[in-house]
C-alpha cells in the first residue's frame, strides 16, 4: 500500500522504529517475519498523518501498544474512528500487558486476525 507520506513523518516513523519501547520490541519479535500464523505485520507505519505501531494490511488490523499517557485519550478516539471508517479494526494493548503476558496478547491479536475473514 503506497501512500504519499511527508518526509518529516517518514523520518519520525524511522526514528520511532529505532527508539521503540521495551513492550514494542517484545511484540515486534513475536510478530515479525510472519511468525504469527503467516500474517505479515509492519511496524511504525506512517499513514494519514498518524504513525501506527503495528499493522497487518491483509487483515486490516492495527495493533497499538499504549502507555499511561494514552489513558482516556480523546486523540486516540479520533484516530481510531478515522481508521475504522477506512475498514480497519484496532486492538489496543497496554505496555504492562505485553511485558507480563506476551503470549496472551499474541493470542488476542491472532483471534482478531482470524475474525477478519482472511
Amino acid at each position: 500500500m503506497r501512500r504519499n507520506v511527508p518526509d518529516r513523518l517518514r523520518h519520525f516513523a524511522k526514528t520511532m522504529r529505532h527508539d521503540a519501547t521495551k513492550a514494542e520490541n517484545m511484540l515486534w519479535q513475536a510478530l515479525r517475519r510472519s511468525q504469527l500464523e503467516g500474517f505479515k505485520f509492519r511496524r511504525q507505519v506512517p499513514i494519514d498523518g498518524y504513525i501506527l505501531d503495528f499493522v497487518c494490511f491483509k487483515a486490516r488490523l492495527i495493533v497499538e501498544v499504549d502507555g499511561a499517557q494514552h489513558a482516556e485519550s480523546t486523540k486516540d478516539l479520533a484516530r481510531d474512528a478515522h481508521f475504522s471508517k477506512q475498514g480497519f479494526r484496532i486492538v489496543r494493548v497496554w505496555n504492562h500487558e505485553v511485558t507480563t503476558n506476551l503470549e496472551g496478547v499474541c493470542l488476542t491479536i491472532l483471534a482478531e486476525l482470524k475474525n477478519s475473514g482472511e
